[in-house]
């Protein structure tokens, strides 16, 4: 293998792709099991004094499971891009397929997570201020939709990072 090709091509490279799916997959679950358990505390609290209140307003909790779908279909996206090495050892994975797919998991986990934030922390307190007046039901349900948007750009721009590759030739 030629120094040029063992610069683009490291045995390292599957690393950072490997990496990739690890971001992509666990950021966003993060994100989900936020805005999951900050919603589900909000639903308890209001579902005390208005129980009839609790199925309509488990919207957020819906959402939140979204983000780790997100990032799930990126996961599995990454990880069917990387290649097996060669029996000596040659990689024909690039370094810039690496980053690429690294900045994809990233795009996505990191994305999913804030989204996941905000939907834990709107959804807690749009549920509880659902069950003193209902007229805000719509009012909290479109400001989860631009919390869930955060997560849906971030799967967007995963989705064409994912695509960016180089392969190496053989040597």
């Amino acid at each position: 293998m030629t120094t040029v090709s063992y610069e683009t091509c490291p045995t390292s490279a599957p690393f950072f792709g490997f990496m990739g799916v690890t971001a992509a997959l666990c950021f966003a679950n993060i994100g989900a099991a936020y805005g999951t358990a900050k919603s589900g505390v909000g639903i308890a609290s209001m579902g005390v004094m208005h129980p009839g209140l609790v199925i309509k307003n488990i919207i957020p909790v819906v959402m939140a499971g979204v983000l780790g779908i997100y990032g799930l279909i990126v996961a599995v996206i990454i990880q069917g891009s990387i290649t097996v090495p060669s029996s000596d050892g040659a990689t024909k994975y690039s370094s810039f397929t690496g980053y690429a797919h690294l900045s994809a998991g990233l795009c996505c986990g990191l994305s999913g997570l804030a989204a996941g934030m905000a939907i834990g922390i709107v959804g807690d307190a749009g549920v509880r201020a659902v069950g003193q007046q209902e007229k805000l039901f719509v009012g909290m349900i479109l400001i989860l939709i631009f919390a869930e948007a955060l997560g849906l750009y971030g799967l967007i721009v995963a989705l064409i990072l994912s695509q960016q590759s180089f392969q190496c030739a053989d040597a």
